[in-house]
């Protein structure tokens, strides 16, 4: 197979502005900052660089190198902020690297994130020969698969719609069919297909896998394991920019998991890659015995915990209105296997003027089997996100009497235990 992407010491760095601590500013600040800075101009030429510390440099890549090889399914996996999407912009030519070198051999088909490569005052129509036009189809070659990109978009109602009025599902489902069925050598997903609903995202994988059989490249960012297993045969473990680790994709994302483990020992009030708008924070996660109260580091299949989360609250106003707190439950390959939130069981959280507290979670009976578990924790003020950190926690499962008969039930057939019972008819 010969290579079709070539990534040489690969690095791009952004400058970073940072907030003066002044709330306003003066008609007499303006006129002063403007004089300061035509001075400087006069006198940079002749002038020491100094530090400025208003602007901070933020390497999102450094010095990454590999090489793809043609029908290479590539898995890109890695923290928020580990340098996914930079990289898959600097491959779609939509960033320019800072230094290194890239070598790509054929058309690249891109999907990023919605809104992406459409124009939104074309309709779909439109948009899916504009795309077309964009990798180097002429018209006969686009309309040969025209019809095969609406069946499969299932937007045929809206084709003559702008794509503006499009909901994100359609917008995705509309921007996957384009960059899937105009034959680019190589597609590039990020993460954009987790808009979609299961159905869809499990039709996507199935072309995903048919496209790549052609011999076409794929490149693929998620943060679902079970997806890059399926569909990569090969994987790229990004951390801080840097590529950590690169091979097959059991060994890859064994390693990735390994170090998301220690991660989750963390200080959660130190991690860094955490999204929201903070009006409240996550400090810390932990199991905690139903009786006791007492910290545990595991729970027996069939026993009982507390979830216990504490925040601190961020808000300038006493009391937080409509606030939503979730817990995702993962298996150790990243699987999401189980959801708890307030929202589901119709409980109302009320903040008042307490500036940090505790969240206590209930859960009677675990159903889970043996093994490791992890924890991402998700929150909501007034529907905007609060605070969101993936691998926020872990936790173990031992062998338990679930089914409360003195028999532990076998290892290895399934995640969860489901209460039943057998009779002759």
């Amino acid at each position: 197979m010969s290579t079709v992407i070539s990534v040489e010491n690969l690095s791009k760095k952004y400058i970073i502005g940072h907030q003066k601590q002044e709330r306003y500013t003066t008609m007499r600040d303006v006129l002063a900052n403007g004089a300061k800075s035509f001075t400087h101009k006069l006198i940079r030429p002749f002038a020491k660089p100094q530090n400025d510390p208003t602007h901070e440099e933020f390497w999102a890549l450094r010095e990454v190198s590999f090489e793809i090889q043609q029908g290479d399914r590539v898995g890109i996996i890695g923290r928020n902020g580990a340098g996914k999407s930079t990289l898959l912009k600097i491959l779609s030519r939509i960033t320019e690297p800072t230094s290194g070198r890239i070598s790509i051999k054929g058309r690249v088909a891109s999907l990023l994130e919605v809104g992406t490569g459409f124009h939104p005052e074309l309709t779909g129509r439109e948009n899916i020969f504009l795309n077309g036009a964009i990798l180097g189809m002429s018209k006969a070659e686009i309309r040969k698969k025209f019809d095969e990109i609406v069946a499969f978009a299932e937007v045929e109602k809206f084709l003559d719609t702008p794509v503006k009025r499009y909901s994100s599902g359609m917008y995705v489902r509309l921007a996957f069919a384009v960059a899937a069925h105009l034959e680019p050598e190589i597609l590039i997903v990020d993460e954009v297909l987790a808009v979609g609903d299961a159905q869809f995202q499990k039709k996507c994988m199935g072309k995903m896998q048919d496209v790549s059989t052609q011999g076409r490249t794929i490149l693929f960012v998620s943060h679902s394991m079970a997806a890059i297993r399926n569909l990569c045969t090969k994987a790229i473990y990004l951390d801080n920019g840097r590529v950590r680790s690169i091979g097959h994709t059991e060994a890859t994302i064994a390693e990735y998991l390994k170090l998301g483990a220690e991660t989750a020992t963390i200080n959660l009030k130190d991690r860094k890659d955490r999204t929201g708008n903070g009006s409240i924070r996550f400090l810390s996660f932990e199991l905690r015995d139903c009786h006791t109260k007492e910290l545990i580091n595991s729970v027996s299949s069939g026993g009982s915990c507390i979830l216990t989360i504490k925040f601190e609250k961020n808000v300038a106003h006493d009391e937080l209105v409509d606030l939503n707190v979730a817990v995702g439950i993962d298996d150790s390959f990243g699987n999401r296997i189980s959801h708890l939130s307030n929202i589901t069981t119709n409980q109302i959280l009320q903040i008042k003027k307490e500036k940090e507290g505790t969240i206590e979670i209930e859960i009677k009976e675990i159903p889970l089997s043996k093994g490791s578990y992890g924890v991402t924790l998700f929150s909501t003020v007034g529907g905007d996100v609060a605070d969101w950190i993936r691998n926020a926690g872990s936790f173990y499962v031992e062998e338990g009497d679930f089914f409360h008969t003195g028999k532990v039930p076998l290892e290895g057939q399934g995640v969860f235990y489901m209460n039943h019972c057998f009779k002759l008819g």
